[in-house]
């Protein structure tokens, strides 16, 4: 783990809401292949992932609006925005066809919907636990509750990224992600400050305010996806990973693959594995 911020400089992409949202090459051989991350993370958590889907893909992580080295929008976090700035992010990659993606959480959602807003974006679909929440017209502005405060809630600030790591080893939920996730998550999800101290790049009012707009149109364009779509489900019980279960159930175009030893964190807590499946589903 290095002193001083190693995330290489992201190429910039215009998004919606004057957004400029940050896409960071992974390398790869292969078909272009884009990652979304979990909301709080950033694009560069998938390393581990891509030490394993590169022999196959040229692999491409995207920073949402809030996140990472993207800038913050001058509106609520609403998810139709992390839709928007996928497809920004597709239309600069420029693909020529389709493309595949994988998806985590709340990068499912927004893979999800920007498919359903622009149907043929991509060839596959990849997603654990997308967020599945509908919105309905009585959810009307943000909607606190427990996991919001307690993003709120969050430290922000660490003396040094060493100290950030040894704190989040020593207590859940990231406790139990593989060593080399929650690396590349201190080390490219923290800024270095003025005073020699390291912040999250994903401010806790930020974090907490996308998880208080989770409710989206995903469950609508996931009943008109027509693509291959396979959406992965923990065995931790939560809400997240019922919803996928049940919406699986409901719609027998869609594959479902079930982690019953892993948690909502499955892709940073097994990436290995998280890999080798999306590349024998994939290719």
């Amino acid at each position: 783990m290095t002193g001083t911020d190693p995330t290489p400089t992201p190429q910039h992409v215009e998004s919606t809401d004057t957004v400029r949202i940050a896409v960071h090459d992974l390398g790869g051989d292969g078909p272009p292949l884009l990652l979304a991350h979990a909301t709080g993370f950033c694009g560069r958590v998938w390393e581990p992932v891509v030490e394993t889907l590169g022999a196959r893909f040229h692999c491409h992580a995207i920073d949402f609006r809030a996140h990472g080295h993207s800038t913050r929008p001058d509106r609520p976090l609403a998810w139709d925005g992390m839709a928007a700035d996928v497809l920004a992010v597709v239309d600069w990659l420029d693909p020529g066809e389709p493309l595949a993606a994988v998806g985590h959480s709340m990068g499912g959602t927004a893979l999800t919907m920007a498919e359903g807003a622009r149907p043929g974006t991509f060839r596959r679909i990849w997603a654990f636990e997308p967020i599945l929440f509908e919105r309905t017209p009585d959810l009307v502005g943000p909607q606190p509750s427990p996991i919001s405060e307690g993003a709120r809630r969050r430290r922000a600030t660490f003396a040094s990224r060493q100290e950030a790591y040894a704190r989040y080893r020593s207590r859940p939920p990231l406790d139990g992600l593989d060593d080399r996730a929650l690396r590349a998550y201190v080390d490219h999800g923290f800024a270095d400050t003025p005073d020699g101290q390291v912040t999250l790049r994903c401010r806790p009012d930020d974090e907490a305010g996308v998880f208080e707009h989770h409710h989206s149109d995903a469950p609508a364009a996931l009943a008109g996806i027509a693509i291959p779509y396979r959406m992965a489900a923990s065995g931790d019980g939560q809400l997240p990973a019922e919803a996928c279960r049940a919406a699986a159930a409901r719609h027998r175009h869609l594959e479902l693959a079930t982690y019953e030893e892993l948690t909502h964190f499955g892709p940073l807590e097994d990436p290995d594995r998280i890999a080798a499946d999306v590349v024998a589903w994939m290719t």
